[in-house]
């Protein structure tokens, strides 16, 4: 036991361990001259300073040993608690217990009176404790309840991260004096801190040990039943492989609340099940937001789609950055009504209006672009659902071509400074309607981007990426609704692939890449936005049923219903005639794809809008083709475009 004690001292040994046991002898040397002096000056016998220098280093060394061999190194100061403090209490009485024979051989403890050993405990508690708490108090003020106890039988559970997350996290339980959960132990994500304390909790290993640790914590009978994730840090791939780990080792995956939600009393340590986000999503990035805060604010926005996925997180954002006034633009009542509600509560002050109105109506949206004078335009109003696009080729276009076509058109008219195309990597190499139509979209703004460069005039930035989280009618709400009624999940098919996003990350992403459009090398380009890797739909189906504690294919079954016109087995964000290159920021680049002269573009989308009118729905999937050749339009063989793809 000794030996291991001193391999894990050794291993976590550095300059901060050292600096801690100088201050800490000194201290003890300190203590116990003040303690002589005292004791002295109350027999009305002052005594020098270092006129008992052996009992002085006598007691220091043996401190110094005591202080070690209980583990007193382990604590890190930032997060220094009430078990600091019983843990320094013990540590000294064990100190002067140890001292006493030592000084009984040594000098039958002559000249040493009783009284100084009393009065050496207290003084050496506080000189030990008191640093350690200045310290705390000057990294983060939060001492008032440091002696807090709580008490009651709880859930062990072990903690992943030993950042600010997992002390705010031990303190919150600590507040509480009825908590669920009991801390058992902390793993390292980063194996840097193996063997020292938060709040006297012992972080027992790294990411690699999680399986040890787990059997050892077993064999003390306290094996935990949760693990539970406080660092931002673990996100996307790593935590499907946490997800993996955990669900071998019969843990119960778990996130904890973000650190501002635990600070003050009444802040709640409940812990909440991992969710698809954390699986798919990404370690927030560092984004340049003073950039977003140029490009928006002091400015007249107005965004389409706005009670949308895309729309109302675009609105959300941008209500943040400062903007003059924003206006709201859905053809959607209920979402408009939402989005409308939620900003009248999160920003009172921000001036902004709410129209309905539907983006294939000119009329009705000239009248709101000349009242609102908007100086940049977001445009993600469109239908995106594929098979219902499919089904329903008129309506898709008129939406996607002509809606994006008036909203830029009028947005050159009125001089505004920027229009923003939200697209999808479904544009690319489309094998669906939507697609076709998202791309004939994207060819209009590009033709209007190289025209107006020359003029100085109105920029258009295209904006391209895949799925994001939660949207109306993805695949994600879609396994929810199912997992909700006992399953089973529907696949189209077991190797299909999906780029995913959070749309947080998509929004903020997108208004970066507003902030580049002005940069010449950027006209008439499409900004695409870094996806990561794509996902199985099934290995996602699965991690979801787990996630809701239920056994893929055994509890909740999966069923594989073939892929439907218009979808693809796998999506891509480029085309291989798309020359691809990074731009400044990180996880944008920029894709250079074909392009249509203005004059040569505007009688084809006539043609396609005059027979999308019509209701003609072939004629218009022949539109689409003969302004987009790489459109395949496979009808009843989905799966063949997609591998092709």
């Amino acid at each position: 036991m000794l030996l291991d004690e001193f391999r894990q001292f050794r291993r976590r040994f550095d300059r901060r361990v050292a600096t801690v046991m100088a201050h800490d002898t000194v201290m003890a040397a300190v203590a116990f001259e003040v303690a002589i002096a005292v004791a002295y000056q109350r027999l009305d016998h002052p005594v020098g300073p270092f006129e008992f220098w052996q009992g002085t280093l006598g007691f220091a060394a043996i401190s110094l040993a005591v202080f070690f061999l209980t583990g007193l190194y382990r604590g890190l100061w930032h997060f220094a608690s009430w078990r600091d403090l019983a843990a320094i209490a013990r540590a000294v009485s064990l100190a002067i217990l140890v001292f006493l024979p030592v000084a009984f051989v040594a000098t039958r403890l002559a000249d040493l009176p009783r009284s100084a050993l009393l009065l050496l405990w207290p003084i050496l508690v506080v000189l030990l404790a008191g640093p350690r708490l200045l310290y705390r108090a000057y990294k983060d003020g939060n001492l008032r309840l440091v002696f807090d106890r709580r008490s009651g039988e709880r859930v062990p559970i072990l903690l992943l991260g030993t950042d600010a997350g997992a002390a705010a996290f031990i303190a919150a339980l600590d507040r509480r004096r009825v908590a669920s959960w009991r801390i058992v132990g902390l793993i390292d994500p980063r194996a840097r801190d193996i063997g020292r304390d938060i709040h006297g909790v012992r972080i027992l290993g790294g990411l690699d040990d999680l399986g040890r640790v787990v059997a050892q914590l077993a064999a003390r009978g306290v094996r935990p039943e949760k693990l539970v994730i406080t660092t931002p840090l673990v996100r996307g791939a790593e935590a499907r492989r946490l997800l993996d780990q955990a669900d071998r080792l019969g843990l119960a995956l778990a996130r904890s609340p973000a650190p501002t939600e635990l600070q003050g009393r009444d802040g709640a340590a409940e812990i909440r099940p991992i969710d698809v986000e954390d699986l798919l999503g990404r370690p927030r990035r560092e984004l340049d937001r003073a950039a977003m805060q140029a490009l928006i604010a002091g400015r007249r926005v107005l965004v389409t789609g706005a009670g949308g996925t895309i729309g109302s997180e675009l609105c959300r954002q941008i209500s943040g950055l400062g903007p003059a006034g924003l206006a709201l633009v859905d053809n959607g009542e209920y979402n408009l009504y939402a989005i409308d509600l939620e900003l009248a509560e999160a920003a009172p002050a921000l001036p902004r209006r709410a129209h309905l109105a539907d983006v294939r109506d000119r009329a009705r949206l000239a009248g709101i672009f000349q009242v609102e004078r908007p100086e940049l335009v977001f445009h993600a109003a469109a239908f995106k659902h594929v098979p219902l696009v499919e089904d329903n080729p008129a309506e898709g276009t008129l939406s996607n071509v002509l809606g994006t076509r008036n909203v830029a058109d009028l947005a050159q008219e009125i001089g505004a400074a920027a229009m923003v195309l939200i697209s999808t990597d479904k544009a690319v190499a489309p094998a669906s309607v939507m697609g076709a139509s998202k791309r004939v979209a994207e060819l209009y703004c590009q033709a209007l981007d190289i025209k107006a460069a020359a003029k100085g005039g109105t920029r258009f930035v295209v904006v391209r990426f895949g799925n994001v989280l939660g949207s109306a009618g993805s695949v994600v709400p879609l396994f929810q609704r199912q997992l909700a009624r006992g399953g089973p999940l529907t696949v189209t098919d077991p190797e299909a692939t999906r780029f995913f996003m959070t749309t947080g990350e998509a929004v903020e992403l997108t208004l970066l890449a507003s902030a580049l459009g002005p940069q010449s090398e950027a006209r008439g380009k499409i900004f695409v936005l870094d996806m990561g890797e794509p996902v199985r739909i099934a290995d996602l189906a699965r991690q979801m049923i787990r996630l809701a504690g239920k056994v893929p294919e055994r509890e909740i079954g999966i069923v594989y219903t073939g892929l439907r016109p218009g979808e693809k087995l796998h999506e891509t964000l480029e085309d291989q005639d798309e020359p691809m290159s990074r731009t400044k920021v990180e996880g944008i680049l920029l894709a250079a794809p074909r392009v249509i002269e203005h004059a040569l573009l505007t009688p084809l989308i006539e043609q396609l809008t005059v027979a999308a009118r019509a209701g003609l729905a072939e004629e218009t999937k022949g539109l689409l083709h003969r302004i987009v050749p790489g459109y395949t339009a496979p009808v009843g063989d989905a799966r063949a475009a997609g591998s092709q793809s």
